[in-house]
């Protein structure tokens, strides 16, 4: 089985989301599906989802002395939970 959930994308904008619409950011696999993404964090975190909102990014080209470096797309998950359920890693960042 894949890892699917890479890291959590911890950032003021993101604490701001979490804040007032319960909406938390991952980085998760890029072949991983919003059904698994919902599994995963449901059961990592002990929490119920309400919904799962999923968005590939493209990678920033990068210069390395004389060429330009390839970009590595990743994908962002952003899932709301339902009310009242909360992810402690996220709270005192």
């Amino acid at each position: 089985m894949i890892e699917i959930i890479k890291r959590p994308l911890i950032s003021e904008k993101n604490a701001i989301h979490a804040d007032e619409g319960n909406t938390y950011a991952f980085e998760v696999d890029l072949k991983a599906t919003k059904p698994e993404i919902r599994a995963a964090v449901e059961r990592a975190f002990n929490v119920k989802v309400d919904s799962v909102r999923t968005l590939i990014l493209r990678g920033k080209y990068f210069r390395k002395t004389i060429r330009l470096g390839t970009p590595k797309p990743w994908k962002k998950a952003l899932v709301k939970l339902k009310a009242g359920e909360k992810i402690s890693i996220f709270e005192g960042a």
